[in-house]
């Protein structure tokens, strides 16, 4: 039997529970192999949710009345929601309305990316490798230099954060060296590592009580414990993937928020 989370090996075996690890995550190629077009099924996964959202906000926003319908209902809720609660609250208006289009489709992207991981036919989150995360962080702190560029100037804004007014400068010799790497490294690592971690550790959980599941309901059927046990994995599972759908929405939260407070920062106090 081959694992539902696409991991490409039995979840159970004679031996016990296949456990997921992270070498589980190099998927081989399924389309155009051996071509610079090949996908692999994260890669497949990534293609046909990005497809999807574009046709669904496409289409919701082509039929979108004054009167809005449920639907329509909820995904002007999740705009708002963006603008309100993650741009306007922490860049203001008139500074949030440039940023809005960006980091609103960080949003929903990363969101839709991390739900794939709790629905059926797709069962592993589009961002549980590093190199989703890592492109939705480069494009932040693209605009964020882009930013202290047109507000500062690039090489002002970078002495002023590298060599911060009022210290001693003794200070600078210790101080000056971990300014440049937050700005260089420390901010947009922050960005990839925490979702990428959250996202493929959500995975391998879920895939662990899904793996320990099948084991107690098929290879330890005809034993006592077998059924009961896999009674309690099942309410685990369950549980396990209410929790990693919460995560969804959360790490694209975080994302977001902090993708607005990074960009904000390039900008000259007021």
């Amino acid at each position: 039997m081959v694992g539902s989370f696409g991991v490409g090996m039995p979840l159970a075996s004679e031996s016990g529970p296949h456990l997921p690890s992270v070498e589980d995550f190099i998927l081989p190629e399924i389309l155009f192999q051996g071509t610079p077009f090949a996908m692999n099924r994260i890669i497949l996964i990534r293609v046909i949710a990005a497809i999807v959202l574009m046709v669904v906000l496409g289409a919701t926003a082509s039929r979108a009345k004054l009167i809005p319908g449920r639907w329509q209902g909820v995904v002007e809720m999740g705009l708002d929601f963006v603008r309100n609660s993650v741009v306007y609250s922490v860049m203001g208006e008139e500074r949030g309305k440039r940023y809005l289009p960006m980091i609103t489709t960080l949003f929903f992207t990363i969101f839709v990316f991390n739900l794939c991981g709790v629905i059926p036919g797709a069962n592993m989150a589009a961002t549980a490798t590093m190199v989703m995360p890592l492109v939705f962080a480069l494009w932040v702190m693209v605009q964020y230099w882009i930013a202290a560029a047109r507000s500062q100037g690039l090489g002002r804004y970078i002495r002023h954060e590298v060599f911060t007014p009022g210290i001693p400068w003794p200070v600078y010799i210790l101080l000056s060296p971990i300014q440049l790497l937050e700005l260089l490294v420390i901010r947009p690592a922050s960005l990839t590592i925490r979702l990428f971690a959250n996202m493929i550790s959500g995975h391998l959980m879920l895939a662990t009580c899904i793996g320990f599941l099948q084991y107690c309901l098929v290879d330890m059927a005809d034993k006592m414990v077998g059924v009961p046990v896999g009674v309690l994995w099942f309410a685990g599972s369950l549980l396990m993937t209410l929790f990693e759908a919460f995560v969804a929405f959360l790490q694209a939260y975080v994302f977001a928020i902090l993708a607005t407070v990074y960009i904000n920062l390039s900008y000259p106090e007021d």
